[in-house]
């Protein structure tokens, strides 16, 4: 049925998409009328964050490699003091989430633009979304001041991202299309993007997985992150998400990963709720059960499948429940301690996905 009554905030960014357009980063950086770009990237990252910050030459004012998952406020505290330092007018955010997270930071604070060249799934570029961390518990909230300038979407520079992170990060862009489907602002347009996201990033990862060089699949990968993150940036998220908050920000689980385990079973819990989303699930997955569908193919990837192998004790659970019911999100089932007890209990000894009593 038609959705007859919503509505949809185009989101002011310039994206730029293909092989090579990182190149055009001096020209973007121009055009916001800037002249010295803090490159930020995780420690990991700090190579190709060097080598973008050399292609800058005398727009560079120098790499920051501190980005940590969940932006934990003293790395956000000391990269704000630091592009400040540097006379930073413009922040380069090299790598996945946590990069582009930490220069939303900054952003929020010093409102300098940022400019985001992803090189995963993760789709944080697309939204006005920030998250910081702070004793155990991860906050969040919406600026327009964070959402980045332009984006940059270069294949190439994911061909070195290892498999098993192409993995969790792309099933980490499925779950923002995925809650789309059934946010309470969802929109025809943002259905349509989460719908067609979900297909393209299931259809790509199989194929990324067999072949990591694989150009034509790390485009599609790409391509299909870049609508999962346009529908997480357009729509209120719901019990995934805040379950995913409450895992990483108190148990500093890994982010992608964690988002990998806890879909299936955040799906199943709502899949009854919500058949309209449900019925363009099983279209994109080409399956009468979309969870199921999610947590055979992870399991087929070779991605972690239950929140035991992410380090999370059992003794967890009850906590982590009292908090995401005490502060919940708008979400299509009831939200209740007994629900999401039992639905933290199956994905974190990696049962299949079963419906809820």
């Amino acid at each position: 049925m038609l959705q007859t009554s919503f509505s949809y905030d185009a989101l002011p960014m310039r994206v730029r998409f293909g092989s090579g357009a990182v190149a055009s980063l001096p020209d973007e950086i121009a055009r916001l009328g800037a002249g010295r770009a803090l490159v930020l990237c995780s420690p990991e990252q700090r190579g190709t964050g060097e080598t973008i910050a050399d292609a800058l030459g005398g727009r560079s004012a120098g790499v920051l490699a501190e980005a940590r998952m969940h932006v934990p406020i003293e790395v956000a505290r000391h990269a704000r003091a630091r592009a400040a330092e540097l006379g930073a007018d413009c922040c380069v955010a090299v790598g996945g989430g946590s990069a582009i997270g930490l220069g939303k930071a900054i952003a929020l604070e010093h409102d300098l633009p940022v400019v985001a060249v992803p090189t995963t799934y993760a789709g944080s570029e697309m939204t006005a979304v920030w998250g910081l961390t702070e004793d155990g518990r991860k906050r969040t909230g919406k600026d327009p001041r964070v959402l980045p300038a332009s984006v940059l979407y270069d294949p190439e520079l994911t061909l070195g991202l290892p498999i098993g992170m192409s993995v969790t990060s792309g099933f980490n862009a499925v779950a923002h299309a995925v809650e789309a489907l059934y946010a309470p602002d969802r929109s025809p347009i943002t259905s349509l993007m989460a719908e067609e996201g979900v297909r393209a990033m299931t259809e790509a990862l199989p194929a990324v997985a067999a072949d990591g060089g694989d150009l034509d699949a790390r485009a599609k990968a790409l391509y299909a992150s870049w609508l999962c993150g346009a529908c997480l940036g357009a729509t209120t998220v719901s019990l995934h998400h805040k379950l995913c908050h409450a895992l990483g920000g108190t148990l500093d689980l890994p982010h992608a990963a964690t988002h990998t385990v806890v879909l299936p079973y955040a799906l199943t819990y709502n899949q009854p709720a919500a058949p309209e989303a449900a019925g363009a699930l099983s279209r994109a997955l080409a399956s009468p059960d979309p969870a199921r569908r999610l947590w055979d193919l992870a399991g087929s990837l070779g991605a972690p499948r239950s929140l035991r192998e992410l380090g999370m004790a059992e003794s967890d659970i009850e906590p982590i429940a009292k908090q995401v019911v005490d502060a919940p999100y708008a979400n299509p089932a009831p939200v209740t301690h007994d629900g999401l007890a039992r639905l933290l209990r199956a994905a974190w000894s990696g049962e299949p996905p079963s419906a809820q009593d």
